[in-house]
């Protein structure tokens, strides 16, 4: 259902006429658009994901295990790349599990801990979704290729200097 105004516009000017031109509208403007994106890009992803059996929780889950050498990852270090809490990989690599995507498997360099490992039918689900998101353009075919690069270094800023990573 689109709107016939951009409403974060809107909010820009009410924002401004509340509180003066110190209120940092633009920084509003721009998180606030952000967050928004985000929302559409995910409920865009989840429907493509979706119609494999998968949500975008779990399809990043099995990326990240078809990235890795052996397929497989400690669970610890699974919930620390995808940066969820470790009840969120649980409940995650459960649901993989009992689709036949991922097994669990005993960690041999930890006694107590456990290794996710990507099936080949997760593979498969895998490389579907990813097809389509590919198809798709992500949701971003509406930027150039030069805009899209530009958007990810300004947003690499602002994640490096929220603590999000350090430069390698």
């Amino acid at each position: 259902m689109a709107l016939p105004f951009d409403p974060i516009r809107r909010a820009a000017a009410l924002w401004r006429a509340r509180w003066g031109p110190r209120a940092q509208v633009p920084a509003m403007a721009a998180a606030t658009s952000i967050m928004r994106v985000q929302q559409v890009l995910l409920a865009d992803f989840d429907a493509v994901v979706g119609s494999h059996g998968l949500t975008f929780a779990r399809y990043e889950a099995l990326v990240l295990l078809s990235f890795t050498s052996t397929g497989q990852l400690p669970m610890s270090k699974l919930g620390e790349r995808l940066m969820v809490h470790p009840t969120s990989v649980t409940n995650s690599v459960q649901r993989l599990e009992a689709a036949g995507f991922v097994r669990r498997l005993p960690n041999p360099h930890d006694g107590r801990g456990t290794l996710a490992a990507i099936t080949e039918e997760g593979r498969a689900v895998m490389e579907a979704a990813t097809g389509d998101l590919i198809a798709g353009g992500f949701g971003m075919s509406v930027l150039s290729e030069a805009e899209q690069e530009q958007l990810f270094t300004l947003l690499c800023r602002v994640r490096e200097a929220r603590g999000d990573f350090t430069q390698e």
